[in-house]
């Protein structure tokens, strides 16, 4: 599905959102309207979703992060959902097989914050929380 350019162009961008074409151009060894083309083709091909800038929660503030697993109760799948999209400190949110139906990742200024949010869901759901102690292996690419 990727050539070896294109794994090229992939690796260089999520170390670097914001080279220029002419400098990824350079580091990949194509002519800048190459490149240009391949991204085109990547995106078309739905490779590349977005070009995206990554954040640091905690220099907004953020001080915690927590992980919630959330098990609906019955006939209440739809609700949670709906409830967890509407959330904004819910930065992520999986919904997965097993006894939990939701896993989500959210970021909190304060342990009386995550409660509040908790709060709001409890009457919906059963949750599971972890707070997060340090992050060992960051959002990456999967093998290309």
């Amino acid at each position: 599905m990727l050539d070896d350019l294109d794994r090229s162009i992939i690796e260089v961008l999520a170390t670097d959102g914001r080279i220029s074409l002419k400098d990824l151009a350079s580091r990949v060894g194509l002519s800048s309207p190459s490149v240009t083309e391949r991204l085109r083709r990547l995106e078309d091909r739905g490779v590349i979703r977005a070009f995206t800038v990554d954040v640091d929660p905690a220099a907004l503030g953020y001080g915690l992060q927590a992980i919630v697993r959330i098990k609906p109760l019955p006939g209440k799948l739809a609700a949670v959902q709906a409830l967890i999209e509407q959330i904004p400190e819910f930065t992520e949110c999986d919904k997965v097989t097993g006894d939990d139906c939701f896993v989500g990742r959210l970021y909190v200024h304060s342990i009386e914050q995550l409660d509040r949010i908790l709060d709001r869901i409890t009457d919906k759901a059963e949750t599971s929380t972890a707070i997060v102690k340090a992050t060992p292996v960051r959002r990456r690419l999967p093998p290309l």
